[in-house]
């Protein structure tokens, strides 16, 4: 699935590096690029401390176009130089600074677990340890497709760029996706999956989930981390955060964006987005370009 890195690739890499300077940025700034159905895109530029220790549910693939990156992840404080890439496991605790005095500028793009779920076909989630991949590693198309944050992700293109970071996480995971392992009842967990994901607002029971999907509580428990990364109570939160930040874009006060999730009050929502995106909302919304 991975092969060298094409000259096509190389000079888009490059291009992104060359024309991301930092220039008289301001400490932080994000832009939402074009995203589709489990699959987000952002560039992000920061001087000094950029995020706080924070943990997602999804995968977070990236590259550094400016500067220099550090975050701390795993307990060991990394380096992510322009042109390097990083990946970042659902539910691992990270942070981010800059490296150097001049600030750093990335992309990334989000992706859902169940839908690299979908491409391999039901596998335990593939684990890479070491965070930062040398971009020689990234599929064929990989930098066009991924970090095209004006691009279109249509049914195809979301398909095809699912199976390539599927293919691309497994070529350079060290644990997970172990197909000689017990079968992991995929179908049954996707009702309790889209049972949270359709009412965030919501707290479902432990024996809600235990009649829709068949499977004891401790089953539950084991094979949804297994499978989607994250436990159903903390996708389930994480689920209510994405709709906190639908309502902050729109417009929305943090108190009404809370209610609206279904979190307690204000505070409650504040304390979970900042662990869960490493900035508070007012500088999350501060931050948008």
């Amino acid at each position: 699935m991975t092969a060298t890195i094409s000259e096509s690739d190389t000079g888009r890499l490059e291009a992104l590096c060359q024309d991301a300077g930092m220039g008289a940025a301001r400490k932080g700034r994000i832009s939402i690029g074009r995203g589709g159905q489990g699959i987000e895109r952002i560039e992000a530029r920061f001087r000094g401390p950029a995020f706080a220790p924070h943990r997602h549910d999804v995968y977070a693939i990236g590259i550094t176009i400016a500067g220099v990156q550090r975050f701390r992840y795993r307990g060991v404080e990394r380096h992510c130089l322009a042109g390097q890439c990083h990946v970042l496991h659902p539910d691992e605790l990270h942070d981010g600074a800059a490296g150097t005095e001049a600030g750093f500028a990335y992309r990334m793009i989000y992706i859902d677990p169940e839908l690299v779920q979908e491409a391999l076909d039901g596998r335990r989630l593939p684990f890479v340890a070491s965070p930062i991949v040398e971009a020689a590693l990234l599929p064929h198309g990989f930098a066009r497709d991924a970090w095209d944050m004006d691009g279109e992700i249509d049914e195809l293109s979301r398909t095809e760029i699912a199976v390539a970071i599927a293919g691309f996480l497994v070529a350079t995971a060290t644990g997970g996706s172990d197909g000689e392992r017990a079968p992991l009842a995929r179908s049954r967990l996707s009702r309790v999956r889209d049972l949270i994901a359709t009412t965030p607002a919501r707290r479902h029971s432990l024996a809600e989930m235990e009649r829709l999907c068949g499977l004891d509580r401790w089953t539950i428990a084991r094979q949804f981390r297994a499978l989607f990364g994250t436990s159903p109570s903390r996708f389930r939160t994480m689920r209510q955060l994405d709709e906190v930040r639908r309502s902050l874009g729109e417009g929305a006060s943090l108190a009404d964006a809370a209610l609206a999730a279904g979190f307690a009050d204000q505070s409650h929502m504040s304390r979970h987005f900042k662990r869960a995106y490493g900035l508070t909302p007012a500088a999350w919304v501060a931050a948008l370009a």
